[in-house]
């Protein structure tokens, strides 16, 4: 599984003009599900996006996590992180989840967030989506966790 993570001061996603998610400060989470990829692989992402020490403390260090600081977390479906761009001009994404296994990863990874989380809105997936996001620093984090074999 592969998430990228953008910390911001607002985030959200419109689908045909309509707002379907939104978040003030917090976390937007770009999730890939890759072929591999197990609810266990999903919990396991969930679990470090819940705990990175990424939002600054009094003192203005990067010692807090979205918990601590009961932020928000959008998270929004993205098979393009898994873009194989090794040859060509035009990326390949067979290194993405078919779209039934990824749609099925994503949903657990939400209903999980929502139980541990306070605070979680989505996109939709599959659906062409407007995100619209102020970075907070910038600061960008990726992720990635592999399936065990």
């Amino acid at each position: 599984m592969i998430a990228l993570l953008q910390r911001v001061s607002e985030a959200r996603v419109e689908i045909e003009g309509e707002i379907v998610g939104s978040v003030g400060q917090g976390l937007l989470v770009l999730l890939c599900a890759e072929p591999d990829d197990t609810e266990a692989v999903s919990e396991k992402m969930l679990a470090k996006i819940l705990k990175i020490r990424i939002f600054g403390d009094a003192a203005g260090k990067m010692n807090l996590s979205v918990q601590d600081i009961a932020g928000g977390l959008l998270i929004v479906s993205q098979f393009t992180l898994a873009a194989d761009t090794k040859s060509g001009n035009r990326p390949g994404f067979t290194g993405a989840a078919p779209p039934a296994l990824g749609e099925a990863i994503y949903e657990a990874f939400v209903r999980s967030a929502r139980a541990a989380h306070p605070v979680v809105q989505t996109g939709r997936f599959g659906a062409d989506m407007k995100v619209h996001l102020i970075n907070d620093g910038p600061v960008t984090i990726p992720l990635q966790i592999k399936a065990q074999a």
